[in-house]
């Protein structure tokens, strides 16, 4: 029986869109929690696959990116509570061993509700993991070090952003210094030098997932938050993440699922964000826009990767959109070193549910990119915004996932709490 995730926990991964970053420096841009925590998330993952190629076997290559992914999640639900303390501050509080344990306690009392009570067979799995993480704090383990070097890198991408603009704030200077110090320190892990070298396919990779956070979605209808495409990949991704281990999904899967998630509008950066009623009202418009969007995936991101080498890093990103079946929607699996499609979420879950086969949803994403959708509708309607737009998209999107979801998330009892 798989475990029943409430809306409260889905309510705690949509709440970074409402948290503001830098909010005490001037900012050309709303700079936001979940925009940072997917362009930290979409960096880590481009550090583990380049650190996977050290490792003797694929299932050590799969521990470690559940390690990452598992992590990364950790690190931003305790993020949602201690956001109001500043970094500097926070850092002090770190180098005292009793003070930092006492504010660990209080964030996982916090925490608690959100995860042992409303995920079936509390205390779960996943929030055993995260105790012992947050009270450990494993900060000489790779995963641990993947993803500082991946929040130090999203961070400064944020200050390079607003510091031109805060040529008055005698602060800005110690934290550029300080971001150079602590990056300089991840140079050893791979890739991570060609990250920091300007001009490098890696380089510039990165710098264009950061670059999604300027697209705002549903640009017709405002909303609040005003979520960005980067933002949304990191709440799909998430909420993957989360319907996999509620499946009892194996490992592989669970990883495949929250990055594709994370890297599923990636193509967005070169068309924009083209909500579904413009795309469907011109005839043969989704297949011009899909053709575009892969000949410029291939001309501005694969090419330049493929010449200085990093051809498998390609095959990596081609399989979490889908390239190879046609779709990031579709179910696949690599059978004998070979993608294939799966015929529908039955046969992969009920045959293909192994590492070995690294699977990967297609139905289940899109049910994910629904939810996230809904929410973002939902939650600004009871916000006090809202719009004709928004009470047809919140319809239209609830009705999409009560007669298309699957019945094994019982989407329409957790549907339901949101009336």
């Amino acid at each position: 029986m798989p475990q029943f995730i409430r809306k409260s926990l889905l309510q705690l991964i949509f709440s970074g869109a409402y948290l503001m970053r830098w909010n005490d420096k001037l900012r050309p841009v709303e700079l936001v929690e979940t925009d940072k925590q997917a362009h930290k998330m979409l960096v880590a993952c481009i550090l583990w696959h380049q650190y996977a190629k050290t490792l003797p076997d694929l299932q050590s290559q799969t521990n470690l990116a559940k390690e990452i992914i598992e992590g990364g999640l950790f690190e931003y639900f305790y993020r949602l509570i201690i956001t109001d303390i500043k970094p500097p501050v926070f850092y002090r509080i770190k180098e005292n061993a009793a003070d930092y344990r006492s504010l660990t306690e209080r964030v996982l009392q916090e925490l608690e509700p959100s995860f042992s009570a409303h995920i079936s067979g509390a205390p779960s799995a996943f929030w055993k993991r995260m105790c012992d993480w947050l009270r450990n704090d494993p900060v000489t383990s790779v995963p641990k070090r993947i993803l500082d070097a991946a929040h130090m890198y999203a961070s400064e991408w944020e200050f390079k952003l607003i510091k031109p603009l805060n040529h008055f704030d005698d602060e800005m200077d110690d934290i550029a210094a300080s971001f150079r110090e602590k990056l300089t320190a991840f140079s050893d892990l791979p890739g991570m030098k060609a990250i920091l070298t300007p001009g490098t396919a890696l380089a510039k990779l990165a710098n264009l997932c950061g670059q999604l956070r300027f697209q705002i979605r549903w640009t017709r209808a405002p909303r609040i938050p005003a979520t960005s495409v980067l933002g949304h990949m990191f709440i799909v991704a998430v909420f993957s993440y989360f319907f996999s281990l509620s499946l009892d999904a194996c490992q592989a899967r669970c990883n495949n699922n929250f990055f594709c998630g994370l890297f599923h509008d990636l193509p967005e950066l070169l068309t924009r964000d083209i909500i579904s009623p413009v795309k469907q009202s011109v005839p043969n418009l989704p297949n011009i826009i899909k053709k575009y969007e892969q000949d410029e995936l291939e001309r501005r991101i694969f090419k330049p990767l493929r010449r200085e080498g990093f051809g498998s890093l390609v095959e990596q990103i081609s399989y979490y959109l889908g390239l190879a079946v046609d779709s990031e929607f579709i179910e696949c699996c690599r059978e004998n070193g070979k993608i294939k499609s799966v015929r529908d979420f039955e046969t992969l879950h009920r045959e293909y549910n192994a590492d070995a086969l690294d699977p990967k949803d297609g139905k289940l994403i899109k049910i994910c990119d629904w939810l996230a959708a809904f929410l973002e509708a939902h939650n600004s309607i009871r916000t006090g915004v809202s719009s004709p737009q928004l009470q047809e998209a919140r319809t239209r999107l609830k009705t999409k996932l009560q007669e298309d979801g699957l019945p094994c998330l019982k989407l329409d009892a957790l549907l339901a709490d949101f009336d």
